[in-house]
């Protein structure tokens, strides 16, 4: 019996001669030292495993997380005997029980802002590792109050009445159902990506980045940070807002007094500019010195939103029996600004008589009755009405529906009559209450929406809670519903309660300068504008804390490799780049500086955040991933679609070219990552989309074979590989990229020699190199850039794994049509004779199987892809009709950069009965139907005697070949042949008969090398064959006669090549007709003979064999 002991290497405290006594005690049978926990949780990196004679307890070693070295031990015990079958998987897969053992004990730490906190409280202790307490956040703590906090913000308490008043109450609240369903929608998507399993700390990017991949979940990721850091910007130009204008407007760097239109809203803006920097450097100074801080005021500013939001509820109440004394002061049916006067009257009866008022002198020139007044204030009434007339006042009937207005406009009351004249211009405008901008249905969607967001609160904390999986829904969902109730209620609250002038005043100018939603509350608005400011300041905070930690994520991720630095920070891990970056950004929004214009910007980032939470979940549930279980079980694709669709449409109608802008960034980061990200698999749904929608493509495909007219070259391209795996031949893979223009299919293979068993690491190692050589060919230029597939094939011989990338590459439709391989090099060298041999095949192979072949000669002369030929010619030599390949295959060269400057020439040969005019008028007709420009010429090759040079090279040429067959015997033949002549010379062995084997027999077998061998004359007596390596057969050869075909066929080849070289001497390529080898194997040789003669003395040349159907067609 054996027993397995694991022996771990620590980080450094125990030296490798330590662990050495330690496993010479254990063959000692001494217990071996005690680590000490420390060491024990720190052991890491290699793992000695040490086999031993003893007992029967096998033990297995573990590699799961949370599992020390004692509880490894102790859960990898099983039963030797029940077991035994499964001893040799062992050593790779777990038993059950210690699988079951380590994910018990596996613990989600807590990660994030919590992490930070606990690190700065316990940087004196840093010595002493405590253990991290398990999470124990549940679902109100954990996710439903911060969804509240963060859901409910500066807009409800600056903006909603605002809104009720401009769009009324029917079409504020069909935008507030609009997108409450929508976070809504989204909240059910989510809530079923998050409960698919444990979720890290990490929110809304983890959960898009391993749904979607790497570069959706970075585009997304980082939209959804910026959208994080605007939202802080909003924040914090709430809170400067409600400071300015409603708790110390004395407090104006830039004052407002006396300024009128563009002045005084130059000046506001500049005072919002000026403090919205100082509060931002303040916030993100605390964020900086401390997290915890910001953690323990979380409750506080919670607090102050709740309250504020139970002082309008409570003052709504309190409207239906002691309505609010909130006047406002309306001229005609324009309401004023009332701060510099006291009393809504023009003059106010005393003892002494009439007396003016304040409000006369603002319209007049003098406070004497006789005075000249402004026209409109002399032909209409002044009256006062109830700014908050009560629930029960029937107000709501005029607030239904909206009224939007142009910058400058004048808020007046609808029913009232109003005595002016059109043409009089408008006079004391900074008297009345004017609009501030131009509003309309869709900016009043953007402004709103940021107001329901904050709904990934809850995801976002997931490593802080007990129980994510049951809390995330619930509390969400929860959260939604609430805030979702109150908002459509308030809708309708602020409507029956407020009138619409006052709620059309956005900052409150016709109530005293007091916030409109603080004059509905009770007891005091006080309430409101403290309450509001505190939590806008809180949720600024939380933004600033946020985001940071959300770049340092996706930088840590090594999606993107610019963003790499903001994931390093303090030694606590506290984001400091991150930090810095958010600041500055946040910046920007503040230079805006105001809340409408911001609002939609960071509408658009959370809508396309939504938008691909919901694709996520609808693209999971369509495809059926295995993995896809989520225990959420109330969603539904449909659902998950409808809330994409309508995140889609609110984009658009917040703001159509900010939209666009949102969409442009997304897409701008997600190529960024597609071309320089790092390689990342996290198993994500558009990988399966991408899976779904090949299968449907291929089996598109099997539905017949392509038309002519979407025929292109799908190549496999047979490389040869060195010692170390590399392409020999780098200039085919340029060939392959200049033919396709990067379109159609490419396959890359080649072949091994060998046992798979064996060679499976350097097949893998070969595959592997080519992947880096695309990936390389991306990054640099000068490297053959291919886009394709690569496989590599083992086989006991080349020319057998040849054959089996041949058959077996490609899938289903998805196959190749084309061969692209090079000429074999040194092939008349005496060692080089089997790669001619399974060149020659493969061309019969080739033509057996109806696929097109293309041989460059010459490849090492070929332009790699960053040359570029100014001018030249590639002449296509049309000797017999391919099927158009030779016409199709220049023109797609010439869309490559490197051929673009070329011209294309065609030549074709005319026999003696030929009419050579007429066949030049054809061939121009048939170019200018293909819309193939080119020139053409007809060569006319007479009938000639064949020459002495031809007859002697023919002779040399068998000569050669003959003397070839006696030359190379493998080593098997020789010794084959040394133990016939043993066993017919030594007489105690009987004799043998050798199987008889002809020249003929032999010849047909493609990998024979020696095609005759030797055999017995009846009487037993050896003969030798003819041609024997013997003074009479190297007689025999030298006084051969060359054979009738072998000279023609010399003849046509030394013709044909004469002309070429004639007219073609200088092109940059040669296109040419590839013969077809001899159908019986005898001559195989001199067919390789034949093709040197006749692409002798070209540069480049491209042997061409047509697959058996047309590639081209005149036909549109």
């Amino acid at each position: 019996m054996s027993q397995r002991f694991t022996v771990s290497k620590s980080d450094g405290d125990r030296r490798p001669s330590d662990i050495q006594g330690e496993v010479n005690q254990l063959f000692e049978g001494d217990e071996p030292p005690t680590s000490s926990g420390a060491e024990r949780e720190g052991a890491a990196g290699a793992e000695v495993v040490v086999v031993l004679k003893g007992d029967s307890n096998p033990k297995e070693s573990s590699p799961f997380i949370n599992s020390s070295d004692a509880a490894a031990e102790k859960s990898q015990q099983y039963d030797g005997k029940n077991m035994a079958l499964f001893e040799e998987e062992m050593d790779t897969s777990p038993m059950v029980s210690s699988l079951l053992s380590s994910l018990a004990n596996y613990s989600n730490l807590p990660q994030g802002s919590k992490e930070h906190e606990e690190a700065e409280n316990n940087e004196a202790e840093s010595s002493r590792k405590k253990p991290v307490k398990a999470p124990q956040l549940g679902t109100l703590m954990g996710v439903y109050l911060p969804c509240i906090q963060n859901i409910f913000g500066v807009i409800l308490f600056l903006r909603m009445t605002w809104l009720v008043g401009i769009g009324g109450v029917i079409g504020t609240f069909i935008i507030v159902f609009m997108c409450c369903a929508t976070t809504m929608l989204t909240a059910i998507s989510m809530s079923a990506i998050a409960t698919n399993g444990v979720v890290p700390a990490g929110g809304s990017y983890y959960m898009i980045s391993r749904s979607l991949g790497p570069e959706f979940g970075g585009a997304v990721g980082i939209c959804f940070y910026l959208g994080t850091t605007f939202a802080g910007a909003m924040y914090i130009l709430g809170a400067i807002e409600l400071l300015l204008i409603y708790i110390v407007p004395k407090a104006a760097i830039f004052p407002l007094e006396g300024l009128e239109g563009a002045e005084a809203e130059a000046a506001l803006l500049n005072n919002m500019r000026v403090y919205g920097t100082i509060l931002l450097t303040s916030m993100a100074t605390v964020v900086f010195v401390g997290v915890k801080y910001v953690n323990k005021l979380a409750l506080v500013f919670l607090a102050c939103v709740i309250l504020s939001i139970l002082a309008v509820y409570a003052g709504v109440i309190k409207t239906a029996v002691d309505p609010p004394d909130f006047p406002v002061c309306i001229l005609g049916n324009r309401t004023l600004v009332w701060k510099t006067f006291d009393v809504c009257a023009k003059t106010i009866e005393t003892a002494n008589g009439t007396v003016t008022t304040q409000l006369w002198r603002m319209f007049c020139d003098s406070p004497f009755l006789n005075a000249t007044c402004d026209k409109y204030f002399t032909a209409n009434n002044v009256t006062q009405v109830q700014g908050i007339p009560g629930v029960t006042s029937g107000i709501l009937a005029e607030n239904l529906f909206g009224t939007y207005y142009e910058k400058g406009d004048l808020i007046a009351r609808t029913n009232m009559y109003s005595a002016e004249d059109q043409d009089d211009p408008l006079t004391n405008a900074n008297r009345y209450v004017l609009a501030d901008i131009t509003s309309f249905f869709t900016l009043l969607v953007g402004i709103y929406f940021p107001s329901v967001t904050g709904i990934m609160a809850g995801s976002n904390r997931s490593g802080d809670l007990r129980d994510a999986q049951k809390s995330i829904p619930i509390g969400t969902i929860a959260a939604i519903t609430t805030t979702s109730t109150v908002y459509m209620s308030s809708v309708v609250l602020f409507g029956a309660c407020i009138e619409g002038v006052v709620l059309r005043d956005k900052f409150g100018e016709g109530v005293h300068g007091n916030l409109v939603i603080g004059t509905l509350a009770w007891p005091s608005p006080w309430v409101i504008v403290i309450g509001s400011f505190f939590s806008t300041c809180g949720a600024g905070l939380q933004s600033l804390t946020g985001a940071p930690r959300l770049l340092q994520a996706i930088a840590k991720d090594s999606i993107v490799p610019a963003l790499r630095i903001f994931g390093h920070g303090k030694a606590n891990g506290e984001p400091t780049w991150s930090l810095l970056l958010t600041a500055c950004i946040c910046e920007s929004g503040i230079l805006i500086a105001s809340l409408d214009a911001v609002a939609p910007i960071l509408s658009m980032f959370f809508l396309m955040c939504y938008m691909f939470v919901n694709l996520a979940c609808a693209l999971q549930t369509l495809l059926r991933t295995p993995n896809w279980r989520p225990r959420f079980k109330f969603y539904h694709w449909a659902l998950s679609f409808l809330g994409m669709s309508l995140c889609l449409t609110l984009m658009f109608l917040c703001s159509w070219y900010y939209a666009i802008v949102a969409m442009a960034i997304a897409g701008s980061i997600y190529k960024y990552i597609e071309f320089a990200g790092a390689e990342k698999e996290w198993g994500d749904g558009i990988r399966g989309l991408s899976l779904s929608a090949a299968r449907y493509a291929l089996m598109r495909l099997e539905e017949g074979p392509p038309h002519t007219k979407n025929w292109r070259p799908q190549l496999l391209v047979l490389v040869s590989t060195d010692a170390e795996q590399n392409v020999e031949q780098p200039r085919l893979l340029s060939l392959t990229n200049q033919l396709k223009a990067g379109k159609g299919l490419t396959i890359v293979g080649t072949a091994l020699e060998g046992t798979y068993l064996e060679n499976y690491e350097q097949s893998q190692r070969a595959e592997q190199v080519m992947i880096n050589h695309h990936i390389m060919s991306i990054l640099c230029s000068t490297i053959p850039k291919v886009k394709g597939f690569c496989q590599v094939t083992v086989s006991s011989n080349l020319r057998d794994a040849t054959s089996h990338l041949l058959q077996a590459s490609g899938l289903g439709g998805l196959k190749h049509n084309a061969v692209l391989v090079s000429w074999p090099r040194n092939w008349k060298q005496g060692d080089e004779h089997q790669t001619w041999r399974n060149f020659i095949e493969l061309v019969r192979e080739t033509t057996a199987a109806h696929l097109a072949l293309l041989v460059p000669k010459n490849i090492s002369a070929f332009p790699s892809n960053g040359e570029r030929f100014t001018e030249g010619h590639i002449d296509v030599w049309w000797i017999v009709h391919d099927g158009g390949m030779l016409m199709l295959l220049p023109f797609l060269l010439r869309q490559h950069k490197v051929w673009r400057k070329c011209k294309m020439r065609i030549f074709t040969v005319a026999q003696m009965d030929d009419n050579s005019i007429q066949m030049k008028k054809d061939l121009t007709t048939f170019l200018y139907h293909l819309r193939i420009d080119a020139m053409v010429e007809v060569v006319e090759m007479h009938d000639s005697d064949i020459s002495a040079y031809t007859y002697e090279k023919t002779l040399v040429m068998e000569q050669r070949s003959q003397m070839l067959k006696q030359i190379n015997l493998t080593k098997n033949e020789r010794e084959r042949e040394v133990q016939l002549i043993h066993d017919n010379t030594t007489p105690a062995s009987p004799a043998t008969p050798a199987t008889p084997l002809t020249p003929t027999e032999g010849a047909q077998s493609p990998g024979e090398q020696i095609q005759m061998t030797w055999t017995e004359k009846c009487d037993g007596e050896p003969t030798k064959p003819p041609g024997a390596a013997t003074p009479e057969g190297i007689k025999d050869i030298f006084n051969m006669k060359p054979n009738q075909s072998n000279v023609r066929r010399m003849h046509t080849a030394l013709r044909l090549n004469e002309v070429i070289m004639k007219k073609s001497s200088e092109a940059k390529l040669v296109l040419l007709n590839m013969p077809g080898p001899p159908k019986n194997r005898t001559g195989d040789e001199n067919y390789m003979e034949f093709l040197e003669v006749l692409t002798e003395g070209l540069n480049r040349v491209l042997l061409v064999r047509g697959g058996g159907r047309e590639v081209i067609t005149i036909y549109s």
